[in-house]
């Protein structure tokens, strides 16, 4: 019923499929790359293999049937780095207490996004800190794509970055597969990044270049998976230092994932459930032992193949299960043939750049901090607090107090404590 629905509502099978077909292959990465950030935190490989893959089939269906959005939920990149180097690293919790911070700073996101919180923080968050984010979030994708293209790399003494060399074949090969990517899509050709990535790769086989990474998982390791649910460590719950955690990923989660959704949702009305979903997804992610899941930037790819509805995420569901089977193969997709798609999904969101309104300064400061501080540092959480810090404080210079809004003084207020006690704790 659910399937037909959509159809008879005028929903492309074909080009859903295919876009559910190219988010799995632009996000696919995160099965392997995910396990190696959380085994930083000493958490095994094989079982966070399983965490990932599985904790993004169950977002997928979630998102389906409840958001119907053709929106991807999987473990977060930014928000897995918080989990392992800021919570197991800096602050010196053990990853199960990790997993307790992920735990409830969930049910805090859910509270949100099932309550009129939502709406008020959606309403009165203002449209430039909206769209900073998708545009912070759009270059920090061009910049994880070009350094997985070998594009970038560090500039040692010299400079922060430099170009890396054209003689390079990954590079070589990341520059045709982004310009293979380019031809499809002026030709709109369907499933452009879908043909793109697979070209791409044959390209790269011929000239010598694989995959990054081969998996040391098979499916007989599923056991130890098993074995490891629920693995929570309550014995710290009413610290400072937990308190503290449990805030700092709730506002990680609730606005990294609200200003990812408006920038990627093309029918606003699909906001709410589409929210409400990544929530859910958030909390049972903690119990399969993995970092929390968000909605994943790269399902920009997929919409811009043409996905519409929750068949997109449905398909790619289905993929990440089946990808527990055939983990090699995705690992035999190199770098090179998946950078190109993230370059351009990035660049694609950085259209948004636009609709910022620059004329004034004080309108333009805090977008700017979000859009420049996400990829300098990696961080979508750091870039997301001086933004939102700065607001205010440009508005009262500009002698424009009535820009100030309860809502948006109080989340400023919030993300200032959060930073100071990061600091000190």
């Amino acid at each position: 019923m659910y399937l037909l629905q959509n159809i008879k509502n005028g929903i492309s099978l074909k080009k859903e499929i295919i876009a559910g077909i190219t988010s799995f292959f632009a996000i696919s990465y995160i099965l392997i790359v995910n396990p190696m950030i959380l085994k930083d935190a000493g958490m095994s490989v094989e079982v966070t293999f399983f965490a990932t893959a599985f904790s993004s089939l169950i977002g997928c269906l979630i998102m389906a049937f409840w958001g119907d959005s053709p929106i991807t939920l999987t473990p977060g990149m930014g928000v897995n780095a918080f989990f392992t180097y800021t919570l197991v690293g800096s602050m010196h919790l053990t990853w199960q207490q990790a997993l307790t911070v992920s735990l409830f700073s969930g049910i805090v996101y859910v509270i949100v996004a099932f309550t009129p919180l939502s709406e008020i923080l959606s309403n009165d968050i203002p449209d430039n800190l909206k769209r900073g984010i998708t545009v912070g979030i759009g270059l920090f994708l061009v910049e994880l794509g070009m350094e997985k293209a070998e594009i970038i790399k560090s500039g040692g003494d010299r400079s922060l970055l430099s170009f890396g060399s054209i003689a390079n074949m990954t590079t070589l090969v990341a520059f045709l597969g982004i310009l293979i990517c380019l031809f499809l899509m002026m030709k709109k050709i369907p499933g452009d990044f879908l043909i793109g990535i697979i070209i791409t790769t044959i390209i790269a086989k011929l000239l010598g270049v694989h995959g990054s990474s081969t998996s040391s998982v098979s499916l007989n390791d599923i056991g130890k998976f098993s074995q490891s649910l629920f693995q929570f460590d309550f014995s710290s719950l009413f610290s400072a230092k937990f308190i503290i955690a449990i805030f700092s990923m709730s506002m990680i989660l609730i606005f990294e994932s609200m200003g990812l959704l408006q920038g990627l949702l093309e029918d606003s009305k699909k906001f709410k459930k589409a929210f409400q979903a990544s929530s859910v997804t958030a909390v049972l992610s903690a119990g399969l032992s993995t970092s929390p899941t968000v909605a994943a930037a790269e399902s920009a790819s997929g919409i811009q193949s043409g996905g519409r509805s929750g068949i997109t995420a449905l398909v790619t569901g289905i993929l990440f299960g089946v990808s527990v089977v055939v983990a090699p193969f995705i690992a035999m997709i190199p770098q090179a043939a998946i950078s190109p798609v993230i370059i351009i999904t990035g660049a694609l969101m950085m259209k948004d750049l636009s609709s910022i309104d620059m004329r004034e300064l004080d309108d333009w400061i805090p977008p700017f901090l979000i859009i420049t501080l996400i990829p300098l540092t990696g961080s979508i959480s750091t870039g997301l607090q001086f933004g939102f810090i700065s607001y205010p404080l440009v508005k009262i210079f500009a002698k424009k107090r009535e820009d100030i809004n309860p809502v948006i003084l109080t989340v400023s207020t919030l993300f200032l404590i959060n930073l100071v006690l990061s600091a000190v704790i």
